[in-house]
């Protein structure tokens, strides 16, 4: 049965500019807002569009992730004629072979595509937080004819030059892509959300891949190939909330966005729910010396100290005398006695000792996966 639009999300960053919070895992399965992994965000995004046939490419330290998305029950993927499919970074085409760019990986992966024998491929990245309505990205590249459309979103002039921008006409038809130029001519930054017609990326691909197999990336190859080529190629334009979680100061940004309950990236609606991996914890417990303003604790907690504009995930543990601010404390985390922590990142089962200071001035601190600060505590105390 033919599929009219499967979507394929790049997961296999590695996620370097995140440090030490990605030395075990790999970027999308990174935790946010206290419940949440990076990906369900992207996950989410497909079960409200609508798309139920969802790959998820996967490349560097997938166990975390593979074991968050299981067969995506979670976010409604175990329906009829539904599901999510955990690919491997290896494919009959060249053994096992490492992707080396975002083309590439879906080269890679042209077998399962054929078999979901697709119209329409959207392809994703698994590691922004953005809430958008991918069929309405659908319609319009129907509307256009198009045979690729380019997600983009504007930017600050200031800033356009970290981006692949995209020129337009007048309707928004794409006339030149310019990777980081010094001097943008437009601020349409490309979102790395694109929809192709199937088979003739699946043409483009295969035919550059039995020559020289140069086309390695859509924004440096397969976008100007396209434009080189007179294909119909659109800018779709975006107006939401979206924000790239790839450095540390944009995860702990996206974070503290994310206690405003007047934001917009507005995570609460009802009417788009994002949806995480189901988990069983008991109630969080606040002690009656315990003293929290204008922030989120989870489920699974204990808490015991004084905790200000900071997100607590599930099963952290903060004792007697603690003291957070304007900090994200990932899940298992335990904060022993009279610790003061602020403008921080604390990392996955990570322990810090009595009496320790995580301080971020300038630059956010960034306490790691696992990682022990200070003196040892009693996590059963």
């Amino acid at each position: 049965m033919k599929t009219e639009i499967l979507a394929m999300i790049l997961a296999g960053g590695k996620g370097s500019r995140l440090g030490k919070l990605t030395q075990n895992i790999a970027k999308p399965a990174v935790p946010f807002g206290g419940r949440y992994r990076i990906i369900d965000f992207t996950l989410s995004n497909c079960i409200n569009s609508g798309i139920n046939k969802v790959g998820v490419v996967t490349q560097y330290q997938p166990l975390a992730l593979n074991s968050h998305i299981g067969n995506g029950a979670s976010w409604g993927f175990d329906g009829f004629d539904s599901g999510v499919t955990i690919l491997q970074p290896y494919s009959s085409n060249e053994g096992s072979k490492w992707f080396e760019g975002t083309a590439h990986a879906i080269y890679q992966n042209i077998d399962y595509i054929d078999q979901m024998d697709p119209q329409y491929v959207l392809v994703l990245s698994g590691d922004h937080i953005y809430k958008m309505d991918y069929e309405a990205m659908l319609e319009d590249h129907k509307q256009n004819n198009a045979s690729l459309t380019v997600a983009v979103i504007e930017v600050p002039m200031e800033e356009a030059s970290r981006f692949g921008i995209m020129n337009t006409d007048e309707n928004d038809r794409i006339i030149e892509f310019e990777e980081k130029p010094e001097e943008p001519k437009s601020n349409l930054a490309s979102m790395g959300i694109y929809i192709f017609n199937w088979d003739r990326l699946r043409g483009m691909l295969l035919n550059s891949y039995q020559k020289d197999g140069q086309m390695l990336d859509f924004g440096k190859h397969v976008i100007p190939a396209y434009l080189d080529s007179g294909e119909n190629v659109f800018a779709y334009r975006f107006n939401g909330y979206w924000k790239d979680v790839g450095t540390i100061d944009s995860l702990w940004e996206a974070n503290m966005e994310y206690i405003d309950p007047n934001h917009s990236l507005n995570i609460r609606d009802k009417n788009w729910r994002v949806s995480a991996k189901n988990t069983v914890s008991p109630p969080h417990f606040i002690a009656t010396e315990a003293e929290v303003k204008d922030s989120l604790i989870v489920d699974g907690c204990y808490v015991a100290g004084k905790i200000s504009h900071s997100i607590l995930s599930c099963d952290v543990q903060v004792k007697e005398g603690a003291t957070i601010s304007d900090s994200v404390i990932m899940p298992g985390a335990v904060i022993g006695k009279n610790v003061t922590i602020s403008r921080a990142i604390v990392g996955e089962n990570a322990i810090i000792g009595d009496d320790a200071e995580v301080i971020g001035e300038e630059e956010i601190a960034v306490v790691g996966y696992s990682e022990v600060i200070g003196v040892s505590v009693d996590e059963n105390e």
